[in-house]
């Protein structure tokens, strides 16, 4: 097992940063360009949610940024301690946002469930958020590395 911790303030630019760390953490397992790309956007999405909605009216903070490979799976936790969720169900419906007068679709967390093996939500209002993604790879064929 091997593991990263990083820690970051919630800002737009850092979003670029957080994916290609982790990108560049997953290599030792030889995933696919599709994977990776996967895995990349996830983490993306991950991260925009804390700083557009996690801290949104608490004028920043700082995002979490945790990641384990072992076998061939690569585990990412990305948390804030921002306003958390308050119905997680509903967050985690296509369209919701919390964010309407933007032009945000509501959809990261569907997008996030999409691109990896297994997803999680934890969250309690007023406290933040924490996301939990798994991605296995090995199934696709050209391997990056």
């Amino acid at each position: 097992m091997n593991e990263m911790i990083l820690k970051f303030p919630a800002r737009s630019e850092n979003e670029v940063f957080a994916r290609n760390a982790v990108a560049a953490f997953a290599l030792p397992l030889e995933p696919s360009l599709s994977e990776l790309s996967d895995v990349k956007t996830a983490v993306s999405e991950a991260v925009t949610n804390c700083i557009v909605h996690g801290y949104r009216g608490k004028g920043g903070g700082w995002i979490t940024l945790t990641c384990r490979t072992e076998g061939d799976a690569l585990t990412v936790e990305v948390s804030d301690e921002g306003r958390g969720i308050a119905d997680i169900g509903m967050a985690l419906e296509p369209f919701f946002t919390t964010a309407p007068s933007e032009e945000r679709s509501g959809m990261g967390f569907t997008i996030m469930q999409t691109f990896m093996t297994d997803f999680r939500v934890e969250s309690e209002e007023g406290a933040g958020t924490k996301v939990t993604m798994t991605k296995r790879f090995g199934q696709g064929q050209a391997n990056v590395g």
